[in-house]
């Protein structure tokens, strides 16, 4: 039997402010709107404004294209975003994300931790 050690470095996220869903829906290119990193890895999360529990916590390949084109516009396939545009108030969700080289491990990290504090997947997310 062969052993071996694997040192995983911690991830720091610096998330950025929550951002209404109505928001990222503007195109930032031409005046408003909200510039969400372009090409960029990383992990979000969504939420309504008056509530701890999250909606659903995803990662990205690019977080612009991920958040903007699928979970809030319907542009490209998104689960979650197609679900939460059909049954929630979106005038009341808040968007957040991060950068990370590693989203799938951060994304994996995050569903644990909510699941410690909350007994469950947040509610459009169904699996890691």
């Amino acid at each position: 039997m062969e052993r071996e050690a694997v040192a995983i470095p911690p991830i720091v996220l610096d998330w950025s402010d929550w951002t209404a869903w109505s928001d990222l829906k503007v195109d930032a290119r031409y005046g408003g709107g909200v510039r969400v990193p372009n090409r960029e890895p990383g992990v979000y999360e969504a939420k309504c404004t008056d509530a701890e529990e999250r909606l659903t916590i995803g990662k990205a390949s690019d977080l612009r294209m991920r958040i903007k084109q699928g979970l809030v516009k319907g542009k490209v396939p998104h689960s979650a975003g197609q679900r939460i545009r059909a049954n929630e108030d979106i005038s009341r969700i808040v968007v957040r994300w991060a950068v990370t080289d590693r989203p799938a491990a951060t994304e994996e990290e995050l569903h644990k931790r909510y699941q410690a504090k909350f007994g469950k997947f947040p509610k459009y997310t169904e699996h890691t």
